[in-house]
């Protein structure tokens, strides 16, 4: 079983093997976990923790990670800085880091930095998205953010600007909070792109997460150009849904990470999805996962 957390990012490894983040966790790294799937229906039939690999780093506010097979290592989006790192598989921070263009650090806002991480082993490309609009691009009418690409040398590549639905909340909130919180690389160079808005009352009662997760495909598209009009990639919707916390239903999940595992039997793909639960809060809330399959 795993320990209640903050769970935040999750990448697969090998085998049943994956690695997952915590946006709480007192040192930088990742917890190790092994979860079988049932390999027809990609359902969760067990999840084992096999313990936290870390290093000194404390505060990182880890929010995505992904395995680069190339390198055999993990990279880790830490948004308390907005720096992406590479560990070994044992948890130890390499020193070498994806060389994040300077936008990102001076125009980011507050907690709406880079949250989301992947890695196409295909393309050989990292891939980062900010959570919240810079604050150069606010006088745009609608939510854009920046997709960015890195090759294996660590350099940015292509950026391209991505715009995010329009909120559904337009009123005060007790707590809330809109923007992209994942990504996952498909094996035709594109991506899918978690949008999520997480909206809680003041009463608690009523409160609820829209997830929806889109498609983009970065290589069908025109990258940002210096001093011009962002142009938003295209996108499709995939698949959308909606947790609740109400009087009946404790299934409020805020889903902050995703990955792909092995294919099924007839060759679908599944996507594991895991939530942050804030330490299980309240004991209300709880350590969810879910899978989706996409047919090939």
């Amino acid at each position: 079983m795993l320990p209640p957390g903050n769970y935040s990012g999750i990448t697969h490894l090998y085998d049943d093997c994956y690695a997952m983040v915590s946006d709480k966790s007192s040192t930088d790294g990742f917890y190790l976990i092994r979860m079988k799937l049932d390999t027809l229906t990609a359902e969760i039939l067990q999840v084992e923790n096999l313990g936290f690999r870390g290093d000194r780093m404390k505060h990182a506010d880890c929010e995505a990670i992904a395995y680069c097979q190339d390198t055999q290592t993990l990279f880790i989006s830490r948004e308390a800085n907005n720096t992406v790192a590479e560990y070994t598989l044992d948890g130890r921070c390499t020193g070498r880091q994806l060389q994040i263009p300077r936008i990102y650090g001076e125009q980011v806002g507050r907690n709406l930095g880079l949250e989301s991480l992947a890695y196409s082993a295909d393309r050989q490309l990292f891939w980062i998205i900010n959570e919240g609009p810079l604050r150069c691009d606010s006088a745009y009418g609608q939510p854009l953010l920046r997709l960015q690409s890195f090759g294996l040398d660590m350099l940015p590549r292509e950026q391209y600007a991505y715009a995010m639905d329009s909120p559904t909340v337009h009123g005060s909130a007790a707590h809330y909070a809109h923007g992209v919180s994942e990504l996952a690389a498909l094996d035709n160079g594109g991506l899918l792109v978690l949008e999520r808005e997480f909206y809680v009352p003041k009463t608690k009662i009523g409160a609820r997460v829209i997830c929806k997760i889109y498609e983009v495909n970065p290589q069908q598209s025109s990258p940002v150009m210096p001093d011009a009009p962002l142009v938003p990639i295209s996108k499709r919707l995939v698949h959308q849904f909606t947790t609740t916390l109400t009087l009946f239903s404790r299934q409020m999940a805020n889903y902050e990470g995703m990955c792909f595992a092995p294919s099924l039997s007839d060759g679908s793909k599944p996507l594991i999805m895991v939530c942050d639960s804030q330490n299980r809060y309240a004991r209300v809330l709880k350590d969810w996962m879910k899978t989706l399959v996409l047919k090939p």
